[in-house]
């Protein structure tokens, strides 16, 4: 099973959500069976680190986020099994990406209950409150992906 997370830049929500669900996948076991990555809708910060600002919110809840940012592709499509979205605008541009609407392409809220149609609200121009909601959000979010791939393989 293989995941993309995608957000628009790839420096905050995406790669908070791709360690994120490695690290409950490694908790899980399931590191031979599930594959993860991130990236973003636009392709600004292709080669860069997370925000630091995110980085930091990660690494004080036990977190490393070392992933490289990069702009979606074609090739995504074909690769991944779920495409998992922060917000409506990022489904939309993805689902434009692909020229018609895919099963696979999903916001990531979805995947909890108490999240169902909700956004993970972007961070980046607010507060430290804001990664820290990111991250609290993100992290039963991707528990609940975890468990829902584990019921259904």
């Amino acid at each position: 099973m293989k995941i993309l997370f995608v957000c628009l830049g790839n420096i905050c929500r995406s790669p908070l959500a791709e360690g994120l669900f490695i690290h409950h996948v490694k908790k899980y076991g399931l590191e031979d069976e599930i594959f993860a990555d991130s990236c973003g809708t636009g392709n600004w910060h292709a080669g860069e680190l997370p925000d630091p600002r995110m980085r930091k919110t990660a690494e004080k809840n036990g977190i490393i986020l070392n992933h490289k940012a990069r702009q979606i592709t074609e090739n995504d499509f074909k690769e991944f099994d779920y495409i998992l979205v922060m917000d409506h605008q990022n489904l939309k541009d993805v689902l434009r990406l692909t020229g018609a609407t895919s099963d696979k392409v999903k916001l990531v809220s979805e995947f909890h209950d108490n999240y169902k149609n909700d956004i993970v609200p972007d961070p980046y121009f607010g507060d430290q409150k804001g990664f820290d909601d990111v991250f609290d959000m993100l992290n039963l979010i991707t528990e609940k992906l975890v468990h829902h791939i584990q019921l259904n393989r």
